[in-house]
């Protein structure tokens, strides 16, 4: 029964003329995510999408008002695309290279349609279970496809998806440097793509949530190990920080402290266990441990020339304080500030990429008004969870934890303005803002 004291003016109380989200919208989510091996054509997918939710728009929320999705989730939505957006194209005034900081801002317009999109899929229960366990079935195939790697030395997906690339092109997904110098499990990404471990370990939540649901603690602990293996040979010391964030959050809910201790002990066994019979896994832990050295070199070892980096990116702050020197605009502005001109870095020839540290690439690259935007999206997310009922936050907890452990500020990053790693932050964003304030009528009560 609909509660007769919840006020009539509130959005989500009354029930829409039509069903809330579209039907077609999860099939828009779960064909992008699926297609990251393919960057191209996911791309493709997303601008289709972003169209799609737009002529969906035109046609239907101007003339049926909150129809489709909650006032409340349109807001949030929407802000959180402009806290990731504006510092972008404010930072194009002054940018290293105005032209490309620009074009970066404009083109990044073709996100917030498909976020609209992404919270229409999550605005009903049916489109919440599609996504979701969709979502959860990804990652669950593409762990058991490089759990096969691990066993057989070859992704049986990854491979399909290179014959095709053959016989399409007459060459395949990568360059025969790149197959050939592969020293990490790679997956269905391919040995071109070593984003494997990061991708696995941010879209966990889905997974563990979906078997904790369906199995119990059996079924949580079973995918719990199965994807810690595969993020544990995707050989990123960043996804390892990142899994065990998801193991802590997700697990303590359903195992209580005392059994998730346990598993955290079993946890270090199997990685004491990998460290001698994996060369990936002990290449990794002998490089972290020389960060105990008592040199700078090495500790930047250790970090793989993160030490350098973060430093330009401090100078870069220094340099450029309101604005920063432009989105994407790192690699220009880092031999102005490069700490270590004249000597080889601990990646190779050429200026660093990005940042690698969420903190440090908004600050370098956006400048104090990118962070603040940034911080004003945080505060207004926290406050939609915490004024949110408890059913509200059961529903979004997969994709706020999902969210939370993707932008944890302490630990090392993918590029958050890059077109990869900043479309899955905003799916994720767009994910839990959609299911965190979906309509909560009385269909939902079995949700």
């Amino acid at each position: 029964m609909p509660n007769s004291s919840m006020s009539a003016t509130d959005p989500t109380s009354a029930t829409p003329a039509t069903p809330s989200g579209w039907r077609w919208a999860p099939v828009w989510i779960l064909a992008y995510v699926a297609l990251w091996p393919a960057p191209g054509y996911a791309e493709g997918v997303l601008v289709l999408g972003a169209l799609a939710a737009i002529i969906k728009l035109v046609a239907t929320r101007f003339r049926g008002g909150t129809a489709l999705l909650t006032g409340p989730a349109w807001a949030l939505t929407t802000v959180l695309f402009c806290a990731y957006w504006l510092p972008e194209l404010v930072s194009a005034v002054d940018a290293i290279d105005p032209a490309r900081a620009l074009r970066e801002a404009v083109v990044d317009l073709r996100y917030l349609p498909f976020l609209w999109l992404v919270a229409l899929a999550v605005a009903d229960p049916r489109g919440r279970r599609i996504t979701f366990g969709g979502l959860a079935v990804i990652v669950a195939v593409w762990t058991i496809d490089a759990l096969m790697q691990a066993m057989s030395g070859s992704s049986p997906l990854f491979s399909a998806i290179d014959g095709l690339k053959h016989s399409i092109s007459g060459h395949g997904m990568c360059s025969p440097e790149e197959v050939s110098g592969v020293d990490r499990l790679s997956g269905i990404l391919g040995p071109c793509n070593l984003k494997l471990g990061q991708v696995i370990a941010s879209l966990s939540p889905f997974a563990l949530y979906a078997a904790g649901r369906r199995f119990a603690t059996a079924g949580w602990l079973v995918a719990a190990g199965a994807v810690g293996l595969v993020v544990l040979l995707a050989g990123s010391r960043a996804s390892w920080i990142t899994y065990a964030l998801v193991l802590l959050l997700s697990g303590w809910r359903l195992l209580g402290w005392r059994k998730l201790t346990i598993v955290f002990a079993f946890g270090a066994i199997t990685a004491v266990g990998l460290y001698y019979a994996s060369p990936q896994v002990h290449d990794r832990v002998a490089r972290t441990a020389h960060a105990l050295s008592a040199s700078q070199e090495g500790f930047d070892s250790a970090l793989s020339g993160r030490t350098r980096i973060w430093s330009a990116a401090l100078c870069m702050a220094r340099t450029h304080p309101i604005n920063g020197v432009g989105a994407r605009g790192f690699r220009e502005a880092f031999p102005a500030c490069d700490p270590g001109v004249g000597h080889i870095a601990a990646w190779g020839e050429g200026p660093a990429l990005h940042a690698h540290q969420l903190v440090l690439e908004v600050l370098s690259e956006t400048g104090l008004f990118g962070i603040l935007l940034w911080l004003a999206g945080i505060a207004l997310a926290w406050r939609a969870w915490r004024f949110a009922g408890e059913q509200a936050r059961e529903r979004a907890r997969p994709a706020m934890l999902a969210l939370v452990v993707t932008v944890f500020p302490f630990n090392t990053h993918l590029a958050f303005y890059s077109t990869f790693w900043g479309g899955l932050t905003l799916l994720l964003a767009a994910l839990y803002a959609g299911s965190l304030l979906a309509r909560d009528t009385e269909s939902q009560a079995a949700d």
